[in-house]
């Protein structure tokens, strides 16, 4: 048995384990971010994939990469399916990325309707593109019934946390109707 436990730990050393406690996790996490800011993507992408089945970030990271073509060649479809596991587990960023896919058609035809729940979730997580989209989809009323309300709202929330697309179209969309205008004291 011995030999076989040399051998794990010469692994280990070598950096072909995985990580394990949430301390290893969060600085093998940090080793891709570095290495993806600094523009080693191809590295940025092996670390970020050793542990993408223990850190659903890093999952979406791998997506996020695989959707770009960044270190790795692109590959929209195994992007959306990354993107749809960590969207399943929670990942708001990963909802709302999968769902900007779904909408532009990125893996296959255009598909609201799939993306609506995405939104929805990540939305409600205050995903700021996520708001907008959903907002997009109240406004035009295609997907969802037509709700100004609902779109006004949404476009307000995500123009709140810095989206100069919704703050235009939120001025675009004027008070609802029967507002009252503001008074200046």
């Amino acid at each position: 048995m011995r030999p076989v436990i040399v051998l794990c730990l010469s692994l280990g050393l070598l950096g072909c384990a995985t990580a394990s406690t949430h301390q290893e996790l969060t600085a093998t996490f940090d080793q891709g971010v570095a290495a993806y800011d600094a523009g080693r993507l191809e590295e940025a992408y092996r670390i970020w994939s050793s542990i993408q089945d223990q850190d659903i970030a890093a999952m979406r990271n791998v997506a996020m990469m695989l959707r770009k073509g960044e270190g790795v060649k692109k590959d929209p479809k195994a992007a959306e399916d990354m993107y749809l596991q960590a969207a399943q587990a929670g990942l708001p960023t990963a909802q709302a990325d999968l769902a900007d896919m779904l909408l532009k058609g990125e893996a296959g035809p255009p598909n609201p309707k799939a993306a609506l729940p995405l939104l929805q979730s990540a939305a409600r997580a205050e995903h700021p593109v996520a708001q907008f989209q959903l907002a997009q989809l109240y406004e035009a009323g295609e997907v969802v019934p037509r709700d100004l309300d609902k779109a006004r709202s949404l476009y307000a929330a995500a123009a709140g946390r810095g989206m100069k697309e919704a703050a235009g179209r939120l001025a675009a969309l004027g008070p609802p109707p029967g507002a009252q205008p503001s008074r200046i004291p």
